[in-house]
């Protein structure tokens, strides 16, 4: 079979089952009476919205509450539910790790030209045909911005299948970055390092920002029920409700960050939700949200610990890593060993620091958005806010991990006196 061929029928798989896996709860709703228009058309349209804003396309709201135009509102409804996204980026991964076991050196490229042709053609007849006066998608964004999330995950899964960029694109940067000087390589190692490091000190922000989230709905559990039982959604709406709201839990996991660095997020236009407090106006009938901490919290800013500890595991795991080359040429060129430690250190935290926001600011901005209509038009954290916090804390938690580190190497080394004795 030809490659671009190939690349079009695993894309055609890949756009059918997230499509499917849409529909069905949807289609439970619609069964059990849960829409006011019951045509199998209005089932598959929002069907097809869901898809395109699953993807990450905006939609254009316009609701009209009486006969004037002083009565419509318009907005658009740009809020990615970073769970069911995943939905696509999974089988898009599938799909590229079987076109690079079917390519063959410098070829890849044919296979996903013919998938994401494929892809784009399908975002922008879905869009086409489920476009109704009060919901619609812009054509042109339709076809390109799934694109993103296919492209993405069809890379990682062909580079995860290959083992190497050479086997996909003939470029073996090994043998390139051999080719390079010995202080080039240095500096590349070190960049490297502190760059990795940045990654593990947000994903360990990520991690107990989510155990942080975890315990808090478990907390405010009784309050979580109560909303259930006041929307008497029913078995079938009640699935789907959370079903959606499972989808949104990276989101959540997300803001959690954000108010954990101090920046906080906003949950409609003038509310605000930081460790300083939280002050809110009336939001909807979402279970998950009357997990929300509420009113001042004198304890609050004792979460602050949770970027800063993150800073601290990324500078001790750089010290682990052994590569701060930076600071060997700053020892050889200035003979005063306390003030190149000082400066090698404060340049560390920097770097990392600067790595960690830039990342958290890319995940903010994909974590908040708007509703389209009314107040909720401003959800989530704010990116430049999120990213100047958390690029302060994790320096600075930098700075602590890295100058305790050998003293913690040390303890490990430390041979157990009480096992001496027992032999």
């Amino acid at each position: 079979m030809p490659l671009w061929l190939q690349g079009m029928l695993e894309s055609a798989q890949a756009v059918l089952l997230s499509a499917l896996l849409i529909v069905l709860p949807l289609a439970g709703v619609w069964w059990a009476n849960g829409f006011q228009d019951r045509t199998v058309a209005t089932l598959a349209r929002l069907a097809g919205q869901v898809w395109l804003v699953v993807h990450g396309v905006p939609l254009n709201l316009r609701l009209t509450d009486g006969t004037s135009s002083a009565s419509v509102e318009n907005g658009t409804l740009h809020l990615l539910p970073l769970g069911l996204t995943l939905i696509p980026f999974l089988l898009s991964w599938r799909a590229g790790r079987r076109l690079a076991r079917a390519s063959y050196t410098d070829q890849l490229w044919q296979a996903l030209a013919g998938a994401l042709v494929v892809y784009a053609a399908a975002g922008l007849g879905t869009a086409f045909v489920c476009s109704t006066p009060n919901a619609s998608a812009p054509l042109l964004l339709a076809a390109l911005v799934p694109l993103v999330v296919v492209t993405l995950g069809m890379i990682v899964g062909a580079r995860r299948e290959a083992g190497g960029w050479g086997r996909l694109i003939g470029v073996d940067a090994a043998a390139w970055v051999a080719r390079t000087s010995q202080h080039s390589r240095w500096a590349g190692s070190y960049v490297w390092a502190a760059v990795r490091g940045g990654v593990v000190a947000l994903l360990a922000g990520v991690a107990f920002s989510a155990l942080l989230l975890a315990v808090d709905i478990g907390w405010h559990w009784a309050d979580v029920i109560a909303v259930y039982e006041g929307l008497k959604a029913g078995a079938v709406g009640g699935s789907v409700l959370t079903v959606a709201q499972i989808g949104f839990l990276p989101n959540l996991v997300l803001w959690t960050l954000a108010w954990t660095s101090g920046a906080g997020f906003h949950l409609g236009v003038g509310s605000t939700v930081s460790p300083l407090g939280t002050l809110v106006a009336p939001v909807p009938a979402i279970p998950l949200l009357g997990a929300l901490p509420v009113g001042q919290l004198s304890w609050g800013l004792v979460a602050v610990v949770v970027p800063v500890l993150s800073g601290v595991l990324a500078g001790w795991w750089f010290l682990r890593e052994g590569e701060n080359h930076f600071d060997e040429w700053l020892a050889i060129k200035v003979k005063v060993r306390w003030f190149t430690a000082l400066v090698s250190t404060l340049v560390l935290g920097l770097v990392i620091g600067a790595v960690s926001g830039l990342l958290a600011a890319l995940l903010a901005a994909l974590a908040q958005g708007s509703a389209g209509i009314g107040r909720l038009t401003a959800l989530g954290p704010d990116p430049l806010a999120t990213a100047a916090w958390i690029a302060a804390e994790v320096g600075l938690g930098v700075l602590i991990g890295y100058a305790a580190g050998p003293w913690l190497e040390r303890r490990q080394d430390r041979p157990d006196p009480t096992a001496a004795d027992a032999g």
